[in-house]
């Protein structure tokens, strides 16, 4: 890829390079925009102002104001911290096959939890359910009658509840929508918000996610685990060697 020269400051060149590491510092959101023309306008302007600002500083000696110089001495303090990091940690790592050891001895953290996809019509009496559990056994569609009777601002939906898993629900509603089959309409059920009529879409089962899936996450997790222990144990075999008061 071509490094094209954006602007010159002062001989100094701004380049295409520049702008795209300006740019990596921003949030991802605000990314997008900065992506644009206007955007990278806008960015390659404010690259010119601190070049300016920069030629400014040095031209008039504000490299030895106490507060540059106390500046500079932390930036200098944090990058040699985080460059000792690094080569302590340079040797940690994860490999493949821990990776799937790990997976097959903790499967069962890795589970997609058993759910339903639902549909309900909530009225107040057991007398209006019954009566609308009638209508839709002869023949009215669920979703038009959620839509009439329901109470719930889900009728707008057709009574639409969406996919939940157990926990979710109160005790009632969560019994009778796990023991229904696919396309079977309950029985009203009494809860503490009225009588619910309940439709289940579809279910799912507990199944464990491949280790495909998981990959990635198993590896940082373990990773990160073992880069905290590193540190812990190098820090602190530092303390014998550099005086540490309290």
């Amino acid at each position: 890829m071509e490094n094209k020269i954006l602007a010159t400051v002062n001989d100094r060149e701004i380049t295409e390079r520049d702008l795209m590491f300006s740019l990596s510092k921003f949030p991802r959101d605000r990314q997008q925009f900065l992506m644009s023309e206007e955007g990278k306008k806008q960015l390659l302007d404010q690259l010119i102002s601190f070049e300016l600002l920069y030629n400014y500083g040095k031209d008039n000696g504000l490299e030895k104001e106490q507060y540059y110089i106390e500046n500079v001495e932390n930036a200098k303090r944090e990058i040699l911290t985080q460059t000792a990091i690094n080569k302590m940690l340079a040797d940690v790592d994860v490999t493949d096959e821990e990776a799937k050891a790990y997976y097959d001895v903790n499967g069962h953290l890795f589970k997609n939890e058993e759910s339903v996809t639902a549909r309900h019509i909530l009225v107040d009496t057991l007398e209006q359910a019954e009566d609308i559990k009638n209508k839709i056994d002869n023949g009215m569609n669920f979703e038009m009658a959620a839509l009439q009777y329901s109470s719930c601002p889900s009728k707008e939906q057709g009574g639409n509840l969406g996919s939940f898993t157990r926990g979710r629900m109160v005790p009632e509603f969560e019994k009778a929508a796990f023991e229904l089959a696919v396309g079977e309409v309950s029985e009203p059920v009494q809860t503490q918000f009225g009588y619910h009529i309940i439709k289940v879409e579809e279910k799912s089962q507990d199944t464990v996610k491949p280790f495909e899936e998981v990959y990635g996450l198993i590896k940082r997790e373990l990773l990160n685990e073992r880069q905290s222990y590193k540190y812990m144990e190098f820090t602190e075999g530092l303390k014998n060697q550099y005086k540490v008061e309290y």
